[in-house]
């Protein structure tokens, strides 16, 4: 398809959905189809499927000598059974909250010509536009993304986190240090939830890599022929998903149906990644989820993924390694690991079981 051309499918060509669902279309174009991936009717779920809800982990209660034993095995069901939880009372100010959502908006808002300064470039995942998209021909997510490494710093890109407009770029800054802390918590409840030595996490995550993802998804005429994010499980450690906006769009398998979340006000939606099940020799599991659209409303969200080091190896703990319980995954590299997971289409937990 030619770069000069106004359909949805050459989104890659510095054409966002966002723009191209402010025009008048009836259908969904050829290059967005996907009907094998619409959701199930809830009502072919059970009733009591559709009042299900992830759990929910109340932070001040894990740091509280009092409740932090029965906390902790809230914890740990939550990532053996579900793979992901809601955090409640995680410490970070309403008023960052506030500041990130509003001017999350307002940077998508901003005109094409300013967002073509922030484009992705040819090969590289940093920036607007689409991830995994590796040929003319694939289907295609109806979402835009902003996709950028925040730590280390070294590898933050010159044109893109340093000349994003002020106080935005302030703000983020503030969000990343905040949910570096946040997510180095987690991990250690995590890993005393799991019996792990605490150092066979630290040793691996103390100065991992922090990315950040903006996610824009437009309504869309035929929601039910589109996917806004395809089924997936995450390749790192842990992701903390912020609502930016009151739409649901969520949903995660369950006992093989899709369950949407509901999102608590102000609560992180976190879930385990790919290496945090290789970490824990499959005691908790990276779970496949997927985002949907609707024909009304747009929906915003922000994630905050946080890895292990580029340089370092990933492996089940020691610590976690005995007789009974053998390892259930080989050693590999985190940069080869990284380099699998971004160089092919987006599609279940293929990366994790190579």
């Amino acid at each position: 398809m030619e770069p000069n051309s106004t359909s949805w499918g050459v989104h890659f060509w510095c054409l966002t959905v966002q723009e191209l669902a402010k025009k008048p279309l009836s259908k969904v174009p050829t290059r967005y189809v996907r009907p094998h991936h619409g959701p199930p009717a809830i009502s072919s779920l059970s009733p009591a499927m559709t009042e299900v809800q992830v759990p929910v982990i109340d932070m001040q209660r894990l740091a509280s000598k009092d409740s932090c034993n029965h906390e902790l095995k809230k914890l740990h069901l939550a990532r053996k059974d579900w793979g992901f939880f809601q955090m409640i009372n995680h410490g970070v100010s309403c008023s960052l909250l506030d500041k990130v959502k509003e001017e999350t908006q307002e940077f998508f808002k901003l005109p094409m010509e300013e967002k073509n300064k922030f484009w992705q470039d040819v090969g590289d995942i940093q920036g607007f536009g689409q991830a995994f998209v590796v040929s003319q021909e694939q289907k295609l997510d109806c979402a835009d993304m902003f996709y950028l490494i925040t730590l280390p710093r070294h590898m933050r890109k010159a044109n893109l986190f340093p000349n994003l407009p002020l106080p935005f770029r302030d703000t983020l800054e503030a969000y990343s240090r905040e949910m570096k802390c946040i997510a180095l918590t987690t991990l250690v409840f995590i890993a005393k939830a799991s019996k792990m030595e605490v150092e066979d996490m630290k040793v691996l995550f103390d100065e991992g890599m922090q990315t950040m993802r903006m996610n824009y998804y437009p309504p869309c005429p035929q929601p039910e022929q589109v996917i806004g994010l395809s089924p997936h499980s995450d390749p790192l450690r842990i992701t903390f998903l912020l609502q930016i906006n009151e739409v649901e769009g969520l949903q995660i398998k369950k006992d093989g149906s899709w369950v949407p979340i509901k999102p608590l006000h102000d609560a992180f939606i976190v879930n385990i990644g790919d290496s945090l099940e290789i970490l824990t020799n499959r005691m908790y599991k990276s779970i496949e989820h997927r985002a949907t659209v609707n024909s009304k409303k747009k929906r915003l969200s922000i994630a905050i993924f946080l890895g292990p080091k580029c340089d370092g190896d990933l492996g089940p703990a020691p610590s976690l390694i005995t007789a009974d319980t053998p390892p259930r995954f080989r050693r590999v590299s985190v940069a080869d690991f990284l380099r699998n997971f971004f160089s092919k289409e987006l599609k279940s937990k293929t990366n994790l079981e190579q």
